[in-house]
């Protein structure tokens, strides 16, 4: 089924750049379309530009409307340890990203 391939294959470009790194010494292969690209993968927003690019051009999708700050928001540095600032960050998962592909535009806010 098409829909099973664009789902296996945005799986697989999302593990291909998880990478490897010095804490995180192997590849997670158990991403699902419930992985949050932020919390689970453990992508900064460098690595999710250079994903979101290859993704954009992979799978044809018009990415009007993604912008990466509503997934990492700036956050303003306090050196104040008692002033805490919570960032409300909205879900930014694979399976958003396999709906998008399967639609051709990018559906999210």
């Amino acid at each position: 089924m098409v829909t099973d391939d664009i789902a296996k294959q945005v799986i697989d470009l999302v593990t291909r750049r998880s990478g490897v790194y010095m804490f995180r010494p192997k590849k997670y292969d158990t991403y699902t379309e419930e992985s949050n690209i932020h919390f689970d993968v453990k992508l900064d927003q460098d690595d999710v530009e250079e994903l979101m690019d290859e993704y954009f051009s992979k799978f044809q999708v018009k990415k009007e409307g993604f912008k990466i700050e509503t997934y990492y928001p700036e956050v303003t540095f306090s050196w104040n340890p008692f002033k805490k600032q919570i960032v409300d960050i909205p879900d930014f998962t694979i399976g958003m990203l396999i709906e998008s592909a399967k639609a051709g535009k990018w559906l999210y806010d």
